[in-house]
């Protein structure tokens, strides 16, 4: 197949619950030219491990063009605005930069950078996807509201580390009783291949 879809790499920028984050974590997102800004968007939230998607977001273009669904648009249309269920990705360049931001209150930006050469989806994914779908990506997501553990208030101490199953010696409910690591299934397999 040519390379017909573009690769976008998306850069964790800011939140509030994170400051600015330096090195920043990305992801590289493969999508089709018919691809929707709106599309790109849920992409990218599921990229970055977002469960809860009922926030607003935004693109933001190099020129100032803002894409946001038309939905939000409460009967006026805002001046230079595109609506992202409908705005497609053919109309990114090669090398343009653009911002995503998703939910306006907790401020999550992103620099997305288009690449400047085209992608070929069977090379980079094995597959053509239908919607974009990251390939690639690096460093360690935030959680969306700033949790770091089950019932996390943000005033909490930190709970104390657990012990029983799953402390660093030890496996999943039927692991390996050596304390090894290893589902027994897997060791007893590997010990009949020794054995014989």
């Amino acid at each position: 197949m040519a390379r017909t879809h573009l690769a976008i790499t998306v850069e964790l920028v800011h939140g509030v619950h994170t400051g600015n984050l330096w090195p920043r974590p990305g992801r590289v997102l493969i999508a089709a030219r018919t691809a929707t800004f709106e599309q790109l968007g849920k992409a990218i939230d599921d990229a970055f491990a977002r469960w809860d998607h009922n926030h607003l977001h935004e693109f933001t273009l190099a020129d100032g063009t803002l894409i946001i669904p038309v939905r939000w648009w409460d009967g006026e249309e805002p001046e230079r605005s595109l609506d992202g269920a409908t705005a497609r990705l053919g109309r990114l360049r090669s090398g343009e930069q653009f911002a995503y931001t998703f939910d306006l209150g907790d401020n999550w930006q992103h620099l997305c950078t288009v690449a400047a050469q085209r992608a070929d989806p069977l090379e980079t994914l094995g597959i053509i996807p239908d919607k974009p779908l990251p390939c690639w990506g690096w460093g360690d997501i935030p959680d969306q509201y700033g949790r770091r553990w089950d019932g996390d208030d943000g005033s909490s101490p930190m709970p104390k580390t657990p012990t029983g199953w799953l402390t660093s010696r030890q496996s999943c409910p039927g692991g390996d009783p050596g304390g090894r690591g290893q589902p027994r299934h897997l060791l007893t397999a590997a010990r009949s291949a020794t054995a014989t």
